[in-house]
């Protein structure tokens, strides 16, 4: 055993040069939006939204990749643990992007007419008003802004709450006489986090995503959202425990771990595409206006962009991650994680964008860069995390279990 801990406790150093491609990434994402603002203001705000709502729930779905290790008391995660933890912490920036990038949208949207969200026009709900719109009125029991934001705080203080907690927890425990009591508190927390995720991931992806496109709904919008977010924390562990494998800080990384993390990788993009597909199938084959809207714009102004997002997230894994030994190699599972990440980006830019700015969309420099600057700040968090603490965590009591995991 003592063998074991000299190959595993290992420290990454978060050089200057590391930090300074991050700075230059916030920097060019920096740029980016200046620029989109002095052209198109109104898409500006939609990339803003449709990049913190992608990175912000990556957060999230590492923080509930955690929790569901620690209810089921998983062993062969333990080695890996570290990085779904610096994931989680970026979850306090993503929160307060989003509130900044609401209000300031709720702000001057005033003045310009363009808000983020239909149901924020007045007009709408005033009986008076020409533009009143019976639809929207009879939601203004959920969309009405006090009753919004009442609800974009509750989940952020979960979440973030919830984050500290099991990182505060977790480094406490390298130090801890009994490991196994800290374990057992996490343990517990879990439970009442994976019923509060239920309830605010649903409620987040309706809020944040589907009242957008204030006339539509779906019953499936929640799975769905939860497939995705999923799918790109899983991506972003990939790609970091495969890189640091081969820079030789996790050791402890075997190949039966990896293709427990390609596995995750592999099963939740057929569990994402079916969702796709059931969604879509549905509302097709029903042919109700109502519903059919959602895709319509998507198929007229979108096609090749949202056809291009159902090939690289269900094609590219079902046919490279098939195979058993395509996901016991760390090489693979970068190009996977980097390819299925920049997906899911793309899954969130067609959620959200249409609704927003319907046909008078682009993508070019300034979006690209606008998703660069989000992942240079996510890139900072993350890596900063992952410095602080030693890269196997220790005195868990399924330590021995990890570091003797096989399949």
């Amino acid at each position: 055993m003592e063998a074991n801990f000299n190959i595993t406790d290992k420290r990454y150093e978060f050089t200057r040069n590391s930090k300074l491609i991050s700075f230059v990434l916030i920097a060019i994402g920096l740029i980016s939006v200046i620029a989109s603002f002095a052209t198109n203001s109104h898409q500006t705000w939609s990339n803003l939204l449709a990049n913190d709502i992608f990175f912000l729930t990556i957060a999230l779905g590492g923080l509930f990749f955690l929790a569901i290790q620690y209810a089921s008391e998983v062993g062969w995660s333990i080695g890996i643990r570290r990085i779904p933890e610096a994931i989680a912490m970026y979850l306090p920036w993503g929160a307060a992007l989003t509130i900044l990038i609401l209000v300031g949208n709720y702000i001057t949207g005033q003045s310009s007419g363009h808000f983020l969200y239909h149901w924020w026009h007045y007009e709408y709900f005033n009986p008076e008003s020409p533009e009143f719109d019976h639809v929207i009125a009879g939601k203004s029991g959920f969309l009405n802004m006090p009753f919004f934001m009442i609800r974009v705080a509750f989940y952020f203080a979960v979440w973030v709450g919830y984050a500290f907690y099991f990182r505060k927890l977790s480094v406490r425990q390298d130090n801890a006489l009994n490991g196994t009591e800290l374990h057992l508190k996490m343990r517990s927390a879990s439970y009442v986090f994976l019923v509060l995720f239920a309830i605010t991931s649903s409620l987040m992806a309706w809020d944040f995503i589907m009242s957008i496109d204030t006339h539509w709904y779906s019953t499936l919008f929640g799975w769905y959202t939860f497939s995705s977010l999923f799918v790109g924390a899983i991506a972003v562990i990939a790609v970091a425990v495969g890189i640091l494998k081969r820079r030789g800080l996790m050791d402890h990384v075997n190949e039966h771990h990896l293709q427990n993390i390609g596995l995750f990788l592999f099963d939740f993009s057929i569990f994402w595409t079916y969702l796709w597909f059931s969604q879509f199938m549905l509302i097709w084959y029903s042919n109700i206006p109502e519903e059919v809207s959602y895709f319509m714009v998507r198929q007229d102004h979108y096609r090749i962009f949202w056809i291009t997002t159902f090939f690289v997230n269900f094609v590219a894994p079902i046919l490279i991650l098939m195979t058993r030994d395509a996901k016991r190699k760390s090489m693979m599972l970068i190009v996977m994680g980097v390819l299925v990440f920049i997906g899911h980006w793309m899954d969130f830019f067609q959620m959200i964008t249409p609704g927003v700015v319907g046909a008078e969309w682009h993508l070019g420099w300034m979006e690209i860069g606008t998703a660069l600057g989000f992942f240079g700040l996510f890139r900072y968090v993350m890596l900063n995390e992952i410095a602080k603490s030693a890269m196997f965590p220790r005195n868990d009591p399924f330590m021995e279990e990890s570091l003797q995991h096989t399949l």
